[in-house]
């Protein structure tokens, strides 16, 4: 009986972190193929390949990519931003999508710092990452503050906290391994190196 409950143990430590890695990488190209590939399949019925979709996204993507440097077309696209960005709601919508863009991949990336946050009366500290430095741009009374996104453990959602600047302390981790450890509850963390004594 023990022999069958560590061999079921071994097979579940190797099989599902596999079976999972694959589902998600599978659910993630079927809805990028499937962008463009719903308009694409009709056009060649049998002769269509699964990836053709996500294919004509990269390149379509590509395209306004190198149209939004061109001077007409990118003053074009311009007006196109200030347009959305001056309709009620939809502004909204737009600009949020906009921003978190290109915090991820822009030239000004967001959670490129990774910081230790200390919690008033416990000492207790969370891990987090600052998206904004200058929070009294927007309002002044918060000048010595900074907007700091904490993940929460196993799901995506997270909390966006305005911190004194004196309770955050950046520390030397990638942000990689600093959200691979949020949201494992700490457990993929075990090989990485040790923090920085305080």
């Amino acid at each position: 009986m023990r022999f069958l409950a560590k061999n079921f143990l071994n097979g579940m430590l190797t099989i599902v972190p596999i079976f999972v890695a694959v589902y998600v990488c599978y659910k993630v190209f079927t809805v990028l193929d499937g962008l463009l590939g719903q308009y694409v399949r009709p056009h060649l019925d049998s002769r269509y390949v699964p990836g053709l979709g996500l294919l004509a996204t990269v390149a379509l993507i590509t395209v306004f990519g190198w149209l939004s440097t061109q001077y007409v077309s990118g003053r074009l696209i311009r007006l196109i931003d200030r347009l959305l960005e001056s309709i009620p709601f939809l502004k909204t919508v737009y600009s949020v999508a906009k921003d978190t863009i290109a915090s991820l991949i822009g030239e000004k990336r967001s959670f490129s710092k990774v910081v230790l946050v200390t919690l008033p009366e416990s000492g207790w500290k969370c891990l987090g990452f600052i998206t904004m430095d200058d929070v009294g741009a927007w309002h002044d009374p918060l000048a010595d503050y900074v907007a700091v996104y904490v993940p929460q453990t196993f799901q995506v959602a997270g909390l966006t906290l305005l911190v004194p600047k004196e309770q955050v302390e950046v520390i030397d981790m990638a942000p990689e391994e600093a959200m691979k450890f949020i949201l494992s509850g700490g457990v993929a963390a075990r090989t990485q190196k040790r923090l920085p004594e305080q």
